[in-house]
C-alpha cells in the first residue's frame, strides 16, 4: 500500500505541501476551544508554548494511527517555546500541524514556529491591544457616562468574546490551509490593512469618552478635583517611567477612567 493511500485511510492529508488540506480536520473543534485558553499554562520558560501544544494535540492525534513515535515527537515540538498575540496563535498552531502532516523536516518546522513569533505578536498587539480593545473599552465608558448603566459593559464583553472566537477560528483554519505559506497568506489578508485603521478608531473613541466621563464625574469643578487630576497625571508619568512601554497613554487613560467610573457608581 502506498504512503498516500495509508494517509487517506488514516484520515490524514497527503504527505505533500502543494495539495489542499482535507475539508474537515479531525479534532479542529477541540483545538479551537483550547486556543481560547492558550495562555492558561503560560510560563517564562516556554511562554505560550504549552498552551499551543495542548491546542495542537487533537489535530495531531491521527498521526498516532500511523506512527506513534512520530505523533509523540510532533506533540513535543508543538509545546516548545512560542510567544505571539493570543488572538493570532492559531495561525502558528495550524501552520505547524499542517507542516507535520506534510512530512517536513523537524528543524524546518521549528524555524517556521520561531519565525512566526515576532510578526504575529506585532500585528496582533497593534490590531487588538492598541486598537480594538481600547476602542471597545472607551465606547463602554462613554455609554456608562451617557446613562447606559451596566449594559455598555456587558456589550463590551459580548462583542470582544465574539471577535475573539471569530479570530481564533479564522486563524486556525488559515494556518491549516496554508502551512509553510502562512506568512505570505497573512501578508495578503485583512490583518495588515487593519493596523492603520484601528489606531485612529481607538483615539476617536477615547476622545469621545474622556469629556463625557468628565462631565458625568465632575458636574461642578472644585479645587479638590483639580488636585485629583494633577495627582492622577503625576501617577501616569511615574508609571510610564517605571514600567516603560507596558503603560501607554491609552492604557493608563482608560484605566483611570474605569476606576473613576467605578468609584462614581459606588458613591452615587
Amino acid at each position: 500500500m502506498t504512503g498516500a493511500a495509508q494517509d487517506h485511510r488514516a484520515g490524514l492529508p497527503a504527505a505533500r505541501g502543494d495539495g489542499p488540506p482535507p475539508e474537515r480536520w479531525s479534532g479542529s473543534g477541540r483545538a479551537l476551544l483550547r486556543l481560547l485558553a492558550v495562555q492558561g499554562a503560560w510560563s517564562y520558560e516556554r511562554m505560550q508554548g504549552v498552551g499551543a501544544g495542548w491546542a495542537a494535540a487533537p489535530l495531531l492525534r491521527p498521526l498516532a494511527q500511523q506512527d506513534a513515535e512520530r505523533y509523540r515527537a510532533a506533540v513535543a515540538r508543538s509545546a516548545e517555546f512560542f510567544n505571539a498575540n493570543p488572538n493570532l496563535a492559531g495561525l502558528a498552531v495550524g501552520a505547524e500541524v499542517r507542516a507535520e502532516f506534510d512530512g517536513l523536516p523537524p528543524e524546518q518546522i521549528r524555524r517556521l514556529r520561531t519565525a512566526l513569533c515576532s510578526p504575529l505578536g506585532a500585528l496582533g498587539d497593534q490590531v487588538f491591544w492598541a486598537g480594538l480593545v481600547p476602542a471597545l473599552v472607551a465606547l463602554a465608558v462613554a455609554g456608562v457616562a451617557l446613562g447606559g448603566g451596566a449594559w455598555p459593559v456587558a456589550a463590551l464583553v459580548a462583542v470582544y468574546a465574539l471577535v475573539r472566537l471569530w479570530t481564533a477560528r479564522w486563524a486556525l483554519r488559515t494556518g491549516l490551509a496554508s502551512g509553510m505559506s502562512v506568512g505570505r497568506v497573512v501578508t495578503a489578508s485583512w490583518l495588515p490593512r487593519a493596523v492603520p485603521r484601528v489606531g485612529p478608531l481607538a483615539a476617536f473613541a477615547l476622545g469621545l469618552a474622556a469629556p463625557l466621563a468628565a462631565a458625568w464625574l465632575l458636574p461642578v469643578v472644585a479645587p479638590g478635583h483639580v488636585a485629583g487630576v494633577l495627582v492622577v497625571a503625576a501617577l501616569g508619568v511615574g508609571l510610564g517611567q517605571w514600567l516603560g512601554t507596558r503603560v501607554t497613554a491609552v492604557r493608563f487613560g482608560l484605566g483611570a477612567l474605569g476606576i473613576a467610573l467605578l468609584l462614581r457608581w459606588v458613591t452615587a
